[in-house]
């Protein structure tokens, strides 16, 4: 047996221009790492690496000349299937600084173990048993664009919805705000904001005072990350509870994760497994937030299904949960066809669905 790694670079389109703040976004690179044994080729474990612009830590412009790299690396370890341990494999091959190469690999490995059935954890959630709550994502837009979406999310029976903000006046995001709250009130639909540290420090107090009027959830990274004292002063004082979410990319030693939580103090902690280094370090920040008693809950960070796929798993392993950040399979016109499927506002695995990675295999430029 002789184990080789290659990778497929594939772009997501948008269905819609997809607004954040940091900028509007119409189409996602991914490059999704193959695992396979040259003698029995019809195996083959998938994971994905895909970097976000502007913001994971391994964005950087021979990101994908270094994944080469890395795939090369793999195949020349010789390694044998029945010696695999993950951890030491990882740690041997792909450097800390490229968490989204972690994730993909990890996943990939965890896929090829499963005789490449796409099952990296066995649960009642793939037995088609269990569903996971999930949030409807409102994308930021115009006030017309953005109320649009509300009313779809609250049509399709989502009880939780999160609001990216930021982006447009701040007065008009308010109101859209209102808007949910005079129809439904917190005993009926949670409300999550996603600030994307759009807030400066000048006037970061009065809006989260302001906030605080519409009975939310909670809301996500207030102000932009590295600015520890004041987020720690933040969350002290908050009348509205923060969720970390940028301020946790690029802390991969468990002793700096545990000093950044220690310090802070956070309500809430956001998990993207591709913008953190894999399943193994979210493993150590949910063990770090309940010694803390923090809450935390999964997001993807656009991933195509196959990312989609391997985080929602790992998410089923863990009872009592809280909405999780999962929507985002459906945002891709192009995506590969999963048996991933939302219903009012739950997460499902469908065992009798079909996967379709051909559009990967037909349209992928390596």
């Amino acid at each position: 047996m002789s184990l080789k790694a290659d990778y497929l670079k594939y772009t997501l389109h948008f269905r819609f221009e997809a607004g954040t703040s940091r900028g509007t976004l119409t189409e996602k690179t991914s490059y999704v790492i193959r695992i396979f044994d040259d003698e029995n080729p019809a195996v083959v474990g998938y994971g994905e690496c895909g970097p976000l612009k502007g913001l994971s830590f391994d964005d950087r412009p021979d990101f994908e000349d270094i994944l080469c790299q890395y795939c090369d690396e793999f195949t020349e370890m010789d390694l044998e299937l029945f010696s695999w341990n993950i951890p030491i494999i990882l740690n041997q091959l792909i450097s800390q600084a490229f968490p989204s190469i972690l994730f993909g690999f990890e996943t990939a490995m965890l896929d090829f173990l499963s005789g490449g059935q796409h099952i990296i954890r066995t649960s009642d959630f793939t037995n088609g048993q269990r569903t996971l709550p999930i949030n409807g994502l409102i994308w930021m837009g115009s006030q017309s664009f953005m109320r649009q979406q509300i009313e779809e999310k609250l049509e399709a029976g989502y009880t939780t919805i999160k609001l990216k903000i930021g982006a447009i006046d701040f007065e008009q995001e308010c109101d859209l705000l209102a808007m949910i709250r005079e129809r439904f009130p917190a005993d009926k639909i949670t409300l999550r904001v996603d600030a994307n540290g759009a807030f400066t420090p000048a006037d970061v107090i009065a809006k989260l005072e302001r906030l605080a009027t519409f009975n939310l959830h909670s809301i996500e990274q207030p102000i932009r990350a590295g600015q520890p004292e004041l987020m720690a002063d933040l969350c002290k004082h908050s009348p509205l509870p923060i969720a970390l979410d940028e301020e946790l990319i690029g802390q991969m030693e468990y002793v700096h994760k545990f000093k950044l939580l220690k310090k802070i103090q956070p309500q809430y902690i956001i998990l993207k497994p591709t913008l953190l280094g894999g399943l193994r370090h979210c493993d150590e920040w949910i063990e770090l937030a309940g010694r803390l008693n923090i809450g935390w809950w999964l997001t993807s960070a656009l991933e195509s299904n196959i990312g989609l796929n391997a985080i929602a798993q790992y998410t089923a392993q863990f009872k009592h949960l809280l909405p999780q950040g999962l929507g985002t399979g459906q945002l891709y016109h192009n995506n590969v066809d999963s048996p991933l499927v939302i219903d009012h506002g739950q997460l499902q695995y469908d065992p009798a669905r079909s996967w379709n990675l051909s559009p990967l295999l037909v349209d992928a430029s390596h």
